[in-house]
């Protein structure tokens, strides 16, 4: 989503810069929501720090496709368990009583062969959370070389993870804001 040490120019943060500049727009880059590396879907950016700042305080409501590796033990589950990161690495987490709180709600939609589409959704926002939580029941995402197998998929560019939905209440006006990208 924005600039680090290892990518500089190919970020969410950088696009937008530039489309505010094409469009002549003097705005700033407030990211509400983030994607994990190599996830695709819906990422929000808001125009004014406030917003942003009050976006934070709410509990927004995250959903997402993923397609796993088998299939998980319930149609309808929810995972509820602890996640810190690993001790020696700065990238990777795992389930830990240690950890801080972490809730994902899943179902599954549909099963083919090994694989499955599960819809998931987020009631806390951790880091790598379905990702981690997904592989702690042994069925990891597909394509995640970080939980699941170490061998990249050929033909895939990243894990099989698409934010497909966001909920909030809009600071401002106090409606609710339902986004998609399917």
């Amino acid at each position: 989503v924005h600039p680090t040490a290892r990518e500089d120019g190919c970020t969410l943060w950088n696009y937008v810069k530039r489309y505010y500049a094409y469009r002549g727009l003097d705005l700033g880059l407030h990211p509400v929501s983030r994607l994990d590396r190599f996830t695709s879907g819906l990422v929000v950016f808001a125009k004014k720090p406030r917003m942003q700042a009050a976006l934070a305080h709410q509990d927004l409501l995250k959903e997402y496709l993923a397609v796993t590796v088998g299939a998980p033990p319930q149609a309808h589950g929810i995972l509820d368990a602890p996640i810190a990161r690993k001790e020696g690495s700065i990238i990777e987490r795992e389930i830990n009583p240690a950890g801080k709180p972490c809730r994902t709600e899943y179902w599954l939609l549909r099963r083919c062969g090994p694989l499955s589409l599960v819809r998931c959704r987020l009631y806390t926002g951790r880091t790598h959370q379905i990702r981690v939580h997904m592989a702690h029941i042994g069925h990891p995402i597909l394509g995640d070389t970080v939980y699941g197998a170490k061998k990249p998929v050929p033909g895939l560019t990243g894990q099989c993870l698409h934010a497909t939905g966001l909920r909030f209440v809009h600071p401002r006006t106090g409606e609710p804001v339902e986004l998609h990208c399917p």
